[in-house]
């Protein structure tokens, strides 16, 4: 069965968002993927693939309330990633 561009594209930006080179960056961007990209459609996949490019640093400030994002970060999506509720907390 042939895979659709959405698909691929929803599979491409999760593997993008849990390889970004520091476990916090992964823990945090990755986990807002597996939560929410599954029911993405083209405009928020087309959001999410602009935020990959930004600085893991800028990414992490925005979600946590540390810098402003620029205009167009704002919005829903950035509303759900500041809620932080998709990191999963591990005891080890």
């Amino acid at each position: 069965m042939a895979m659709n561009d959405l698909e691929f594209r929803q599979r491409r930006l999760a593997f993008r968002a849990w390889h970004r080179g520091t476990r916090e960056a992964d823990l945090m961007i990755g986990g807002f993927a597996d939560r929410h990209a599954a029911s993405w459609g083209i405009a928020e996949i087309d959001w999410f693939e602009a935020l990959l490019e930004e600085q893991d640093v800028d990414i992490m400030a925005w979600a946590i309330g540390k810098a402003v994002p620029p205009e167009r970060f704002e919005g829903e999506q950035m509303a759900e990633m500041r809620k932080l509720d998709y990191i999963a907390r591990s005891m080890r």
